[in-house]
């Protein structure tokens, strides 16, 4: 099952601070307490995911590792909390005094703490962007940090977002008398609705500029060319992403920022093939090589490294170099490098190797010894043509 995403469990931004992040998490675990809601199932799992979500946005580490990678760079990195009690264990220090059973007006606190994301950051919420970032198979093999240059809307430093000239450019908009919200009240046979929408005269922000601002006309940002640092851990693949929250465009008017996406692009290699985390290789040796055994150097992602031809290696065999190919993501290990022998048969000999040749060919050491295989083998055999011919 698809994991909800941390901030929206706790009900809260990506750039909310610890104390708004704590405070919602009371409020929350005391609305679905299981002494307050006794038997219900549906409560006690939203209480046990909303621990899960306090632990990793709670600690910077954690936190950090969740807006980079998202719910993969936390796995394992949360309780799985089974046992209620646990949560009281790990965070006593959030429900005071209150537990199994605790006093009553401890509710009036929790209740009371919090702070929503107001409608004009909401409203003005910028959008994520999207990026691609081209990434060798060395660059991918043990990680590295990248420099990128994205265009992208910033705050105005002119009116540091607001978007009027002057702090005091706002009036109260007249339509929504300043709350944002357009209510209208209908009938029915079933008594009285109110219907709320926000206000689009103001966009919801219950004020309007007087005079805007000359740099942004009003947005409170302005469309500018940055760097950001991207750390790309090791062993990502084509087609993950990596969201750095609030990297994205800035919001209008002081609006929450979006995220950048960067989407991992793998360079096609010159000599190695990918496959998970293991690397393949084509080697091509000599017949003396392959007869008689060799050490031969190989490149690998980190260099050369020496490999041992046993004798009597026959072509198409696969030899492995242990811990040579892509270290695995967000894991320990990585993974080998596969060296495919392909034994190199020339087309063009003098007189002398063919002599030489003719010689080694009386030898019973270099006659091949056929297969006497029955009906059976056969059969198989000439399936297996098949499936490489057809």
């Amino acid at each position: 099952m698809t994991k909800r995403d941390y901030y929206e469990i706790l009900s809260v931004s990506k750039t909310s601070s610890v104390d708004e992040i704590k405070s919602s998490y009371r409020k929350l675990a005391m609305k679905y307490h299981p002494d307050k809601n006794p038997g219900n199932k549906e409560a006690e799992e939203k209480f046990k995911e909303l621990a899960e979500a306090y632990e990793i946005l709670s600690d910077p580490v954690k936190r950090q590792r969740y807006d980079q990678f998202g719910h993969q760079g936390v796995s394992g990195g949360a309780h799985s909390y089974d046992n209620i009690n646990d949560i009281f264990s790990q965070f006593g220090d959030i429900f005071g005094s209150f537990g199994r059973g605790g006093g009553g007006s401890i509710f009036d606190e929790f209740f009371g703490g919090g702070q929503r994301t107001s409608r004009r950051e909401h409203n003005n919420q910028g959008s994520d962007l999207k990026i691609n970032l081209k990434l060798t198979m060395e660059e991918i093999a043990e990680g590295v940090d990248k420099t990128i240059k994205v265009k992208k809307y910033k705050v105005c430093s002119e009116c540091e977002g607001s978007g009027a000239k002057s702090q005091n450019g706002f009036s109260r908009c007249t339509h929504c008398n300043g709350s944002g919200e357009i209510r209208q009240a209908t009938r029915s046979i079933f008594g009285q609705f109110i219907n709320v929408t926000v206000c689009n005269y103001c966009n919801g922000e219950g004020r309007i500029i007087k005079e805007k601002c000359d740099e942004c006309h009003g947005e409170g940002r302005v469309k500018t060319e940055t760097t950001i640092k991207v750390n790309v851990p090791a062993g990502v693949s084509e087609g993950n992403y990596i969201p750095l929250r609030g990297q994205g465009n800035s919001g209008i008017r002081g609006g929450h920022p979006g995220d950048l996406l960067v989407f991992i692009e793998e360079e096609q290699h010159k000599e190695f093939t990918r496959n998970e985390d293991d690397i393949y290789y084509n080697l091509e040796v000599s017949i003396v090589d392959a007869v008689m055994g060799a050490e031969v150097v190989v490149p690998t992602l980190a260099g050369k490294a020496k490999l041992t031809i046993e004798p009597g290696t026959e072509s198409g065999k696969f030899l492995r170099m242990k811990d040579k190919g892509i270290r695995h993501l967000n894991a320990h290990g990585r993974g080998d490098q596969i060296v495919k022998v392909n034994v190199h048969i020339p087309k063009k000999i003098n007189s002398k190797e063919k002599e030489l040749l003719k010689e080694l060919g009386k030898s019973e050491n270099f006659k091949p010894k056929h297969s006497h295989s029955g009906t059976k083998d056969k059969k198989s055999e000439k399936n297996f043509f098949k499936s490489v011919f057809n």
